[in-house]
């Protein structure tokens, strides 16, 4: 018997892509829910080098880092592949996963500063944007690297929905139909897949959660200038 058990938070973009992961191969898993201000013993026995979600744990034993764990997933489950199987259709998706999975901090940076870092940071999160537009194939077909979901979408999936979020809380909109057609094309694609759709937090939920974040951030960002 598979036992298949998920450590995570429910508004964490990292801890949606192994759930999103898990429903579209129809993987049955139980779903720990973690509190970050309050760590559970077993998050810090799985993952002693981290303590972050997500963790997956199967049949006892753990797997850290959300990408390496969708890694995991494609090997141990290959029905319903989220790699294409040529070689080097693979690399590319490859590529393309890790050069999100790298830029999504630096893309979230626009939610934690005011003023003229803020400013920076939303030339930053629009430049990246760009050369995902541009370069990853996302125009040609409907997804990254083919016409099914894939490693790489489920990394970017987090702007379907939670920059969506943090994009409501500041008061700002980076992936229209003008500016990105085709990343505006993708996000609509994403979130027409059933195991998408049905595994998405709340949107307001979200919102309420990502002000009080907002302003956490943006308090401790002011805390910093005075001393």
């Amino acid at each position: 018997m598979e036992d298949v058990k998920v450590f995570g938070l429910w508004s964490s973009p990292f801890t949606q892509r192994v759930v999103w992961a898990l429903k579209l191969k129809g993987v049955t898993y139980e779903y720990i829910a973690e509190d970050l201000a309050n760590k559970s013993d077993l998050l810090l026995q799985y993952n002693p080098i981290y303590n972050k979600v997500p963790v997956l744990v199967h049949n006892g034993k753990p797997i850290a880092e959300s990408m390496v764990i969708l890694e995991y997933i494609e090997e141990t489950w290959p029905e319903i592949p989220l790699l294409p199987p040529n070689p080097h259709q693979r690399s590319n998706v490859r590529f393309w996963s890790k050069f999100i999975d790298e830029k999504t901090m630096h893309m979230i940076n626009f939610f934690r500063y005011d003023g003229e870092q803020q400013e920076r940071a939303m030339e930053e999160t629009l430049e990246i944007l760009r050369v995902i537009e541009k370069e990853s194939g996302v125009g040609e077909k409907k997804f990254i690297g083919g016409n099914t979901i894939g490693l790489a979408d489920l990394a970017l999936g987090w702007v379907a929905h939670t920059l969506v979020a943090m994009e409501d809380v500041v008061g700002v909109k980076f992936i229209t139909a003008d500016a990105f057609p085709h990343l505006h094309s993708w996000v609509g694609n994403f979130l027409e897949i059933p195991s998408i759709e049905e595994n998405l937090p709340p949107h307001e939920l979200a919102v309420e959660y990502f002000r009080e974040k907002r302003k956490m951030f943006v308090a401790m960002a002011t805390q910093g200038h005075h001393h």
